[in-house]
């Protein structure tokens, strides 16, 4: 059985020659077992009539917030949706999107949209690799939308390079895989530290590290695909999330974090230290500015609270804990000690010793190790594939 099948797809289609496409690909997705709605942009009309599309769709095509003396329900709409797809999306609708400018009724149904919102992009291969896109793009993903591939041919403009919206048989093959996503982690809470610490000695001084928080972010976001409940407890960090799955909770300190993870942990079934958390604090805190005088600095540093392995004495037979060992040398002993002594069921192992692996990059080249002794290394991968093979690793476990 298809995995689209009974869902409900709301195509929004904007101004661009590959608006011809959306013909077939709503025949395709009919065939598939979906039902369509449609919303066309007032210049997607110029390229593609409202006619055609709602023959093959069975329903009125929408085109603007209000027609005839009746108002179209945006909300509505958007909460009918399984999910919303932008095919194609023009340059500037993808700015609209960006900058929330709601001057059309597809823009407005997308700010109201409770549902995954997928876009197919189509434009010419300058408009494609100009900056100003490029920004969109980044920016968008990380309001939670997914962007389909472009493909690579020939343009309207006659240039051959990227800006090809895919085609519709990819554009169902993309649907079809992302409806498959296991949901194996429905119904549990998961709990997760990311990012740095930071110690202060001053109002503006700290002891910290260079840590972005990606790794366990990645995991959040995982972790809430899969169907959990995700505490993310995130150290100093640009990184956010909107999930609606995952509560963030942003902390400061090591003993900020050890606090918030302490009252959230009785009611947790699985929790993933990947935070980089400050082994020492300063012993004492100056409320003002440290002035700068002659000579040396003397510091007096006092253990912080270990995190994974206080809770790792609380833990109970169901639940789960992940740790992570990032070390310089001697990885695989050191990883292994520390899996033992804090009672973890699963640790994750990288080195700095590894190009693209560690802190800040996007990358992560990591082995696996099980409380049984099994192990598994793994290639330098992406973050976001790297969080996919630790979570299946604990889905492992948990099963």
């Amino acid at each position: 059985m298809s995995s689209i099948k009974d869902k409900h797809v709301l195509l929004g289609i904007t101004g661009s020659i590959a608006a011809y496409k959306s013909a077939s690909l709503i025949r395709l997705l009919i065939k598939a077992g979906t039902e369509v709605k449609v919303i066309m942009t007032p210049s997607a009309c110029e390229f593609i009539t409202p006619l055609t599309i709602s023959t093959l769709s069975k329903h009125e095509v929408i085109t603007e917030i209000a027609e005839a003396g009746q108002w179209h329900n945006h909300v509505e709409l958007g909460l009918w949706a399984d999910v919303f797809l932008i095919a194609p999306c023009t340059a500037t609708t993808l700015s609209k999107m960006a900058t929330g400018l709601a001057d059309n009724m597809l823009i407005a149904t997308y700010l109201s949209a409770k549902c995954p919102v997928l876009i197919a992009p189509a434009m010419d291969l300058d408009m494609w690799k100009h900056g100003s896109t490029t920004n969109n793009l980044k920016t968008i993903l990380t309001y939670g939308n997914e962007v389909i591939p472009v493909g690579h041919g020939e343009l309207a403009s006659g240039l051959v390079g990227d800006g090809r919206m895919a085609e519709p048989e990819d554009i169902i093959s993309y649907l079809q895989d992302y409806f498959s996503q296991e949901q194996d982690l429905k119904g549990k809470k998961v709990m997760i530290t990311a990012g740095p610490t930071y110690e202060h000695l001053d109002p503006v001084r700290f002891i910290g590290n260079p840590s972005s928080g990606k790794m366990g972010v990645a995991l959040a976001e995982e972790c809430a695909s899969r169907g959990a409940k995700v505490t993310l407890i995130l150290g100093p960090s640009q990184l956010s999330t909107i999930h609606k799955s995952i509560e963030l909770i942003r902390v400061r300190s090591a003993e900020e974090m050890y606090e918030t993870c302490l009252k959230s942990y009785k009611k947790i079934d699985i929790s993933i230290f990947a935070a980089a958390v400050a082994d020492y604090t300063p012993m004492k805190t100056s409320i003002h500015k440290i002035k700068k005088k002659g000579g040396s600095l003397n510091l007096e540093l006092r253990r912080t609270t270990d995190i994974a392995g206080e809770l790792g004495k609380l833990k109970k037979e169901h639940q789960i804990n992940v740790g992570f060992a990032l070390e310089t040398n001697n990885e695989e002993t050191n990883a292994k000690a520390k899996l033992s002594k804090k009672n973890f069921d699963l640790i994750v192992l990288n080195s700095l010793q590894d190009k693209g692996a560690g802190f800040k990059g996007n990358t992560n080249k990591v082995t696996i190790f099980h409380k049984n002794g099994e192990m598994k290394k793994y290639p330098l991968k992406s973050k976001t594939k790297v969080a996919q093979d630790i979570v299946n690793h604990i889905v492992a476990v948990a099963t």
